[in-house]
């Protein structure tokens, strides 16, 4: 008969593969060791959301969240044992950030639609990083290892902020009209340095269609994501 885990039984679990009569490859894992891992599973959950909203089937959605959940609590417990946070630490910050970033709900704050609640959201952001020591640069809090296109839309959003306005909308069609212009000229011309200014006018137009989507409030990532999809559905049965 299979057993009722509860969440403590999962820590302990946890703690028990990683002791020393537990699993040598548990053992041996570490926070950098485990990244592959984490960026899998968030993709498999991403996957099992398409199939849930497409199918109904759930199961699989409730699996790769368990394999997610099993990746923090493995980096809560190698942290526990290094001595700088445990499991009840992640909880407990987590906890009071959304109580804290909730004030119409936990508070006394009254907002008129979601659209205040990003913009309180934001500006409570903002109060929490002024207590905090942050980079010479604020653009390099961005993490590298967000998607491309997900990256990109951050840091315009942060310049934008910070250093000047953005792109207005005929200004981004404007810029991808001149790009377009010039890697046709260079289809004719064809340089010494051909595929280096290709590469660079491609560069400029995605980061131009990711201005748009700030604009717009966009996800590039996504909406590549499933034009992609669109077209291997298009292909099916034509190979």
């Amino acid at each position: 008969m299979k057993r009722n885990y509860t969440y403590e039984d999962f820590l302990e679990i946890i703690k028990t593969l990683r002791s020393e009569n537990g699993c040598p490859w548990d053992r041996e894992q570490t926070h950098m060791s485990l990244r592959p891992c984490m960026m899998e599973e968030a993709a498999e959950v991403l996957a099992a959301i398409r199939v849930y909203e497409q199918t109904g089937a759930y199961e699989n959605l409730r699996e790769e969240l368990g394999d997610v959940l099993l990746q923090v609590v493995m980096h809560a417990r190698i942290a526990e044992e290094e001595g700088i946070f445990t499991m009840e630490d992640v909880v407990a910050e987590v906890a009071e950030k959304m109580v804290r970033r909730h004030p119409h709900v936990f508070g006394d704050v009254t907002v008129d639609g979601s659209g205040q609640v990003l913009e309180n959201w934001e500006e409570i952001k903002k109060k929490e990083k002024a207590d905090k020591k942050q980079a010479n640069n604020p653009f390099r809090e961005i993490p590298r290892e967000l998607p491309s296109l997900t990256r990109a839309v951050k840091v315009l959003k942060k310049a934008d902020k910070l250093i000047a306005p953005g792109r207005d909308y005929q200004t981004c069609v404007a810029d991808l009209e001149e790009t377009v212009k010039a890697l046709a000229a260079m289809k004719a011309c064809k340089p010494v340095d051909y595929d280096s200014q290709i590469a660079d006018m491609v560069g400029d137009a995605l980061m131009t269609l990711a201005d748009v989507s700030r604009i717009y409030k966009l996800s590039p990532e996504q909406i590549l994501m499933d034009r992609i999809d669109k077209m291997i559905e298009d292909c099916d049965g034509q190979g």
